[in-house]
């Protein structure tokens, strides 16, 4: 029956791709990156660039076109629980801390991807269908390359400050409030670009004005009524899941209705979610083990899927990987680090915000396959993209333990409060470069 054939497909499928990310994520954590790093990789192996190269007629078996489809809703049912349970880790009051270098740090790590990624546009637009459909107009593929440049891994970048124990201190709610800004910020542009590009007005009209409503009635309203709803409904039972599972899905059908990507209908409700309660904490371990395990995989799987590194197999193309990759570095980790120092952030912290910053993990592949799926890049952009991706994310975690991590005390504990040392350091008359060095320490432990 077509029934059963389509589940033995589909159980396959998912039984090579969990198994895959699995490995590759433990693999990753083994050499000290994290698991989305792994699971980025296994995306990737199981597409054309290595399963499909190596093993073409297996590869069609395991992953038929026809099943696609399911592959694709699916992992898009994950993705929004999954922006869901990040908004709820979204603490909305570290944009009122250290608001002058946060404010910096964005505005650097805005303006420098829109500008560089502008400039980068150009001769590939100038390509013909290459890089960009051809029905995409110079500026629309500006906006698409600086918010692809201008993307930062805020799910990874939190858990790598949450694993350090840094997330309340200074640095941490300096990198955290840069990046849920910039992050916000590009997934709007990218709103209103993917609105214009339908070529009606009123459609971009909609998703604006659609999107600003959802979000002052959900911070405001919601947040009151979902506030009254936690004082009375504290305990996560098998109802209160379903309603929040039914409310995660209405979000995204309204966010998509007016023209906005369904990811934000789910990350702005979890950051209208209660603060005061519980109920917070008990939803994320509920329902984040369970997306992370079972249907974020398939999202990586079907990115790796549309990823094919055949693609890039000139000497011109592979300069123009090199082009992004070196001008994705320069917009975020040299803008941000720039920024930071400018505002009297210590050498080392502005070091760890430029490397942190500079990630684009999960984020960006969310990006590229909403622009790859609405017709606006071409499979070969969006291969060179998902390769600035992976490797800006395998930078991040060595880069911030280089600069950073390795200078932490052992028993360093994030949550204690830090008070400004009232003895100066003592500085043996050694040499210039021992006293810089000593200086630069101080300054770091000041700081924190």
């Amino acid at each position: 029956m077509k029934g059963d054939t389509i589940f033995f497909e589909f159980g396959l499928a998912l039984a090579v791709i969990l198994l895959v990310c699995a490995v590759c994520g433990s693999l990753a954590r083994y050499v000290g990156q994290p698991r989305v790093v792994g699971e980025m990789i296994a995306g990737v192996s199981l597409g054309p660039s290595l399963f499909g190269r190596f093993f073409p007629d297996a590869q069609q078996q395991v992953f038929p076109d026809d099943l696609m489809s399911t592959i694709y809703v699916l992992s898009q049912l994950g993705l929004v629980i999954f922006m869901f349970t990040i908004g709820l880790e979204f603490d909305t009051s570290l944009l009122k801390q250290k608001a002058k270098a946060g404010v910096a740090v964005s505005v650097a790590g805005l303006a420098a991807p829109m500008l560089l990624g502008a400039l980068v546009a150009i001769p590939l637009v100038a390509q013909g269908g290459q890089f960009f459909s051809s029905q995409v107009p110079l500026p629309v593929a500006m906006f698409i390359l600086g918010a692809a440049l201008a993307t930062t891994a805020f799910p990874m970048l939190a858990r790598i400050l949450q694993e350090r124990r840094l997330g309340a201190t200074p640095l941490g709610t300096l990198a955290l409030s840069a990046g849920a800004v910039d992050d916000a910020v590009a997934w709007l542009f990218l709103a209103v670009v993917l609105a214009i590009v339908s070529g009606n007005v009123l459609v971009a009209i909609t998703a604006v004005v659609g999107g600003l409503i959802y979000v002052v009635v959900m911070i405001t309203f919601g947040r009151r009524a979902l506030n009254l709803a936690a004082s009375h409904f504290p305990r996560v039972n098998d109802a209160t899941l379903i309603c929040v599972l039914v409310l995660i899905v209405v979000a995204a059908l309204y966010t998509n209705t007016v023209g906005i990507h369904s990811i934000f209908g789910g990350f702005v409700l979890g950051i209208a979610m209660p603060r005061k309660h519980q109920l917070n904490e008990r939803l994320r371990a509920k329902i984040q083990p369970a997306v992370k395990a079972l249907l974020l995989p398939l999202f990586f799987v079907y990115s790796g899927l549309n990823t094919e590194l055949g693609l890039v197999n000139t000497p011109t193309l592979w300069a123009v990987a090199a082009l992004v990759f070196v001008a994705s570095v320069l917009a975020k980790g040299v803008a941000c680090y720039t920024a930071a120092r400018a505002c009297k952030v210590p050498r080392r912290e502005a070091m760890a915000i430029g490397s942190l910053m500079n990630a684009r993990g999960l984020m960006e592949l969310i990006l590229l396959n909403i622009v790859l799926s609405a017709g606006l890049i071409t499979p070969t952009l969006f291969t060179i993209l998902v390769l600035m991706a992976i490797v800006t994310t395998l930078m991040a975690s060595p880069l911030f333990n280089y600069f950073y991590g390795r200078f932490l005390p052992a028993d360093h504990e994030a949550d204690r409060k830090v008070v400004k040392p009232t003895a100066t350091f003592e500085l043996p008359a050694a040499g210039a470069a021992t006293s810089h060095r000593r200086n630069d320490d101080a300054e770091a432990v000041n700081h924190r």
